[in-house]
């Protein structure tokens, strides 16, 4: 017996020892992480492997949760899993762990989530309102079998606020009916018509579906563009007020996952109505949400109480062009800053305008304002960029003929420019030279934002993180969200003004402290 306990006791030992350094290797990846080269430091990334499209974006009892496409095994695609955060303030995000895994009948793809207020459903438990995932369900045996029916819609309920989850028993709740792409259901309760209301995409349109449970769903509907043969992801539809008046339209959104406006993947919308079956608009008015290559999936967030009566919205911060191939470890991909949506009518123009959310104001440092004047040369506005994100405001004339241009460079030669261009009409983002692109052929490009529409200055609000900005010109009427990997990060910030002089009217630089 000796022998025996001597051997238990080193192996114990090895035990505790081997406790201690998986102890000291989590604490060390825990102090480290959030900090690699890449890694966003006011964005929303996973702690570490693969996300894309944001998921199940629900309001509940003082939380924002942010469910979305997870991989936890690999940063480029695989299962689909839902992964999990939640916030107070759309800001600052504390991740639970994955809230839905795949099953038998296959991955977990994207959806949408709401509260069952009056539990519609049966699915609550002790007067508690359930949260309800309604997601796509994959098989991969099936599509790879070249079946047109391995993707159908379930559900999931909690009654913990979101922590953990059942998958209602008699899932699919909605069979495929031989579409091969039949997937992402976004579902909103309709105060007008008192039912629930689903949309998702089927290839190339989208499809309406209305149920008074959740549960028991009736196709009621159908919006697409005669001829189109893009692929649609990620629909959205929600009634909003426009801006100054007392009139209500519909939005439907939908994502195009290529040809875009710049190349690849982009966020599109169109505005009309909803008769209770079906949204009714002019499919030849398609219109994008956001100009850059890297704002795919946009949706909004459902249940925001009335009191707040906002439309709020986020998108995932990459392109199916180069998303596999991003040079970031250990994770990848981002989500946008979180964006409000208003809608305004432009001389019978309806346009949706996305600003970023008043609650970055938690992350404001320090601000310096750039003088009032004309410059007839280029001038370095800084040339110590303290922080990896920062906050960067100009209010220009508009010249009569060039370019307003802003640099932003570091000792690589490396730069990232972002303006307008008066002949054109346009603000462009041009991540040419602004770092590393070996990884795809397509990356390193210049990219347009269409802005033929009166304006009386160039005003541009730009979020600058590690490896992304967000152009939010003339107050969200023209957005540009792209991606860029910097060798090393940029140091300053520069007004071109070699070709035409350029008139400052207002200007500041505000820093932005780490949400990590």
């Amino acid at each position: 017996m000796y022998p025996y306990k001597i051997i238990v006791f080193i192996l114990m030992v090895a035990f505790i020892v081997s406790c201690k350094e998986n102890e000291k290797v989590s604490h060390s990846h825990e102090v480290e992480s959030y900090n690699e080269q890449f890694r966003p430091q006011v964005h929303f990334s996973p702690p570490a492997n693969w996300m894309n499209d944001p998921n199940g974006m629900v309001f509940f009892e003082g939380e924002y949760h942010l469910f979305y496409q997870y991989y936890p095994d690999s940063t480029v695609w695989g299962p689909m899993h839902w992964g999990h955060a939640v916030s107070e303030d759309l800001i600052q995000w504390d991740h639970l762990p994955i809230a839905l895994y795949p099953d038998s009948l296959g991955y977990i793809f994207s959806g949408s989530a709401v509260i069952d207020w009056d539990n519609s459903s049966g699915l609550g438990a002790n007067g508690q309102a359930p949260m309800i995932a309604i997601f796509t369900h994959h098989n991969m045996e099936g599509e790879k079998s070249n079946s047109s029916t391995f993707q159908y819609q379930s559900i999931a309920y909690s009654t913990d606020k979101g922590r953990t989850w059942t998958k209602y028993k008699s899932n699919p709740v909605i069979e495929n009916p031989g579409i091969r792409d039949f997937r992402d259901p976004k579902v909103i309760w309709s105060e007008e018509y008192e039912k629930w209301v689903m949309v998702f995409a089927a290839y190339d349109k989208a499809l309406f579906y209305t149920s008074d449970n959740l549960i028991d769903w009736e196709r009621t509907g159908m919006f697409g563009i005669e001829g189109d043969d893009r692929l649609w992801e990620c629909p959205d539809l929600f009634p909003i007020k426009v801006e100054g008046s007392n009139e209500t339209k519909w939005i439907l959104i939908t994502s195009i996952q290529q040809k875009g406006p710049n190349g690849g993947t982009a966020t599109s919308y169109f505005v009309g109505e909803f008769d209770g079956s079906s949204f009714i608009g002019n499919s030849k008015e398609q219109k994008w949400l956001d100009y850059g290559t890297d704002n795919y999936a946009f949706v909004t967030w459902s249940d925001i109480p009335e009191e707040d009566g906002r439309r709020l919205g986020i998108g995932w911060m990459s392109n199916w062009q180069y998303a596999q191939v991003v040079p970031t470890s250990p994770w990848r991909s981002a989500m946008t800053m979180p964006r409000e949506l208003k809608l305004f009518n432009h001389d019978n123009n309806y346009i949706l305008h996305s600003t970023i959310v008043d609650e970055l104001n938690v992350l404001r440092e320090k601000s310096i304002l750039f003088d009032q004047k004309t410059y007839e040369e280029s001038k370095v506005l800084i040339d110590d960029l303290s922080k990896d994100a920062y906050e960067l405001y100009f209010k220009f004339e508009i010249p009569k003929k060039g370019l307003i241009n802003v640099e932003i460079s570091n000792s690589t030669e490396e730069e990232l420019n972002i303006g307008y261009n008066v002949s054109d009409q346009t603000y462009f983002i041009d991540r040419t030279f602004a770092g590393k692109d070996e990884f795809s052929e397509v990356f390193a490009d210049y990219h347009l934002g269409e802005a033929r529409y009166e304006k009386t200055n160039v005003e541009m609000r730009i979020i600058v993180d590690r490896s992304s900005i967000e152009l939010i010109a003339d107050n969200g009427r023209c957005v540009m969200t792209d991606i860029y990997f910097p060798s090393s990060p940029f140091e300053k910030v520069t007004i071109e003004a070699e070709v035409n002089e350029v008139t400052l009217i207002e200007g500041s630089y505000t820093t932005l402290r780490s949400i990590w």
